[in-house]
């Protein structure tokens, strides 16, 4: 028996205003993760657009496993574990492509049609009469327990049996509504592959900085901050059109009093929202031909519903983070306690100007690259955090700022932008998923 083999032992690592360390830096700990929190959890796998057509497949990781996204024969797609159950080879090692009409095993040459049934086995004599058609390899591929495409955006859930996929996300899915509504034609499409890089930290720690508003003002001063000194030195008029790298980058140097009034907002099973009032992405210029392409598909009044929510960053728990503003996803994969990698994809909008992806572009090359300024700030911050973690003496990490007696994170709030609500909430839907399987294991 582990330390943290049991339910009681892993929700012990939460209290209401602090997390105990071994939550970030244990691998008992983070396979657990992987064993429990990961498989009751709806967790995103990718976008309708990246398996198009009949046979495209894409394949990724939900935790450390690795599944396929498949456009089946019918038009559906499916999310299939990538493994074959014959002796357990991969089926998929190319990041896309197309499969044709069915997937083959490179080992012992087993085919399977792309909703994951078993087509055919060489030498199937060999097997007559053994009952492997009774057995869990004589079905085929097997699908993770349930698949959801929700307006494109292909979630999944490992466990056979859990929280539904409405009862997961709840009214959270307004921020997705938002994204995919500013495209004329109510769809999005990627756009090309993600930036993508490693991150030696916690999966976790990238998740919290989402809405971790007390930051940027310190941590991106050598970056945002020195950007707008030079800008400023240039002495150009106040009223002078800012180019639009100085849009993205400036209001990373907002003041405490911007994000205290931007609020944040939380929902339950851990998802929740900077900028409910306003935020960095309020003031970006108009590209000329959007507003008048929105109103003619949805009437001047929703058209500009749509375009005056601009909310920061929204947290679907587990790992990923939406800006609806700027049609951008980024998916947090856990490799190991301390190591995470980060993809950071755009979307394009259907029907609407090119000027709104270029801009998109522009935002993820200078803020989610590897080669980016802002985005480096913040990795030195989780890095440093993560070797500091292992320092003895204090074992327990803090976030308790605007903490309020007896918090209900079963309810939608709304708080203070500065708040740590967000990450307390995360924590409560942690504990939630982590022990939910162990429970029912227990139960049996």
């Amino acid at each position: 028996m582990g330390r943290y083999d049991s339910p009681a032992a892993l929700a012990a690592l939460v209290q209401p205003h602090q997390v105990h360390r071994d939550i970030y830096t244990d691998p008992e700990v983070f396979q657990q993760e992987m064993k429990h929190l990961f498989a009751n959890a709806w967790v995103f796998v990718g976008h309708e657009s990246q398996t198009p057509n009949k046979g495209d497949y894409f394949s990724t990781h939900i935790g450390t496993q690795p599944v396929i996204q498949v456009r089946h024969s019918t038009g559906d797609i499916h999310v299939l574990l990538n493994r074959c159950p014959h002796k357990g080879t991969k089926i998929v090692i190319d990041r896309q492509g197309n499969t044709g009409k069915f997937f083959r095993c490179p080992y012992h040459a087993w085919s399977f049609k792309t909703d994951g049934c078993l087509l055919a086995i060489p030498l199937k004599k060999g097997y007559q009469n053994t009952g492997l058609e009774e057995t869990d390899s004589g079905k085929g591929m097997r699908s993770v327990g349930d698949v959801k495409n929700y307006r494109g955006f292909i979630f999944a859930r490992l466990a056979e049996e859990g929280m539904s996929f409405e009862e997961f996300f709840g009214e959270s899915l307004s921020s997705l509504d938002n994204m995919v509504d500013r495209s004329p034609a109510g769809r999005l499409e990627v756009v090309g592959p993600p930036l993508r890089y490693m991150h030696h930290c916690n999966w976790k720690m990238l998740v919290e900085n989402q809405t971790d508003t007390c930051h940027p003002m310190v941590a991106h001063e050598s970056s945002a901050g020195t950007a707008v000194k030079l800008y400023e030195e240039l002495g150009l008029p106040e009223d002078a059109p800012k180019p639009p790298a100085m849009e993205i980058i400036a209001p990373f140097m907002s003041p405490y009093d911007f994000f205290e009034g931007m609020g944040i907002r939380t929902w339950p099973n851990g998802h929740g929202h900077t900028g409910v009032n306003h935020s960095i992405h309020s003031d970006y210029s108009a590209i000329p031909g959007y507003f008048e392409a929105l109103c003619d598909s949805y009437g001047e009044e929703k058209a500009k519903a749509i375009l005056d929510e601009n909310r920061h960053n929204t947290v679907y728990f587990p790992n990923i983070m939406i800006k609806g503003p700027i049609q951008q996803l980024r998916v947090f994969i856990p490799i190991a306690a301390d190591r995470t990698v980060v993809e950071s994809y755009i979307y394009r909008l259907v029907d609407a100007p090119d000027e709104l992806t270029a801009r998109t572009a522009m935002y993820n090359r200078m803020i989610n690259a590897p080669t980016s300024i802002v985005g480096h700030d913040d990795l030195e911050m989780y890095e440093r955090a993560q070797e500091g973690l292992m320092v003895d003496g204090l074992e327990w990490v803090n976030i308790q700022r605007l903490i309020e007696e007896d918090e209900d994170f079963e309810v939608e709030a709304v708080e203070n932008g500065t708040t740590e609500r967000q990450m307390r909430n995360q924590f409560h839907a942690w504990v939630k998923f982590m022990t939910m399987g162990q429970k029912t294991e227990a139960a049996e």
